[in-house]
């Protein structure tokens, strides 16, 4: 198996637990994959709770960011979700693109898509659908979406650049993402950047912050700009799992920062009703 493949199955098997664990505990540890902190409840997610369109039994407390509130979405617009987990960036896309318009959830873990599944058909969407795949190869057809939106999973992907091309595939012509995700500034203690625990914690798979723009700009994308950003604080109790005291320290002595960024970019090309 290769070390891409066995990253996978590793963020696969840890988000299928993670999918029964509660909110309270996925938002007090990095991303639900580590043990939770006792002294802070949020270490990475912001507050969806005053969202339109938020769904309480659809937030599991995975994400690092609000991408649907910077996503520009209109009504009648397709709109594509990148780890849609148990559906709350969908509901709320749904919210903002209405009745008319189509939102498709795609993640790879099955667990997590009976429970999107099962929050749509409690909520009577028709037009919300979840599919089973990886978002590096989406189960979608070229050029159908207007819209895609992610929250804190690219960091969980091996090979970011195979993603940024398949979103250039799938977004129609003058298309665009709002994407949030974990970057870094420097360099992670190497006890963070080996451990399983932290990569599904959505920090050990993060890159460079200047990596992860070049990759948006060399595949293509217009218009980059950061649309929010914060630093991410791992508590103490967390570190002390995969670092000694001293090493703390360092770490926090260093120039080395964790950020969720969100970020937006557009496909080249005139979109379809200018051109009607």
């Amino acid at each position: 198996m290769n070390k891409e493949q066995e990253l996978k199955n590793i963020v696969k098997e840890r988000y299928s637990k993670i999918a029964e664990q509660g909110k309270v505990e996925n938002a007090s540890s990095c991303c639900g994959a580590t043990t939770p902190s006792n002294k802070v409840y949020n270490i990475m997610m912001d507050d969806y709770s005053e969202t339109s369109g938020y769904v309480a039994d659809a937030d599991l407390g995975l994400g690092c960011g609000l991408p649907t509130q910077f996503a520009q979405i209109k009504k009648g617009d397709t709109v594509v979700d990148l780890g849609s987990g148990a559906g709350n960036d969908c509901f709320v896309a749904r919210n903002e693109t209405g009745n008319e318009g189509k939102v498709i959830g795609i993640d790879f873990t099955p667990i997590m898509i009976q429970k999107a599944r099962i929050n749509a058909e409690k909520l009577g969407f028709n037009n919300v659908e979840f599919r089973e795949g990886d978002i590096d190869a989406m189960p979608l057809s070229d050029a159908i979406a207007d819209v895609i939106v992610s929250n804190c999973v690219l960091n969980l992907v091996p090979n970011k650049e195979k993603v940024f091309k398949d979103i250039y595939r799938v977004l129609k012509p003058g298309g665009h993402f709002s994407i949030s995700d974990i970057v870094l500034v420097g360099e992670l203690p190497a006890s963070l950047l080996k451990d399983a625990e932290m990569y599904a914690g959505c920090v050990a798979g993060a890159i460079q912050k200047s990596q992860y723009l070049k990759l948006i700009e060399n595949n293509g994308f217009k218009a980059v700009k950061i649309q929010k950003e914060k630093t991410i604080v791992i508590p103490d109790d967390i570190l002390e799992k995969y670092l000694s005291k001293n090493e703390i320290q360092a770490f926090k002595e260093s120039k080395t920062g964790i950020f969720s960024i969100t970020v937006y970019a557009e496909k080249e090309g005139i979109p379809q009703e200018k051109l009607n």
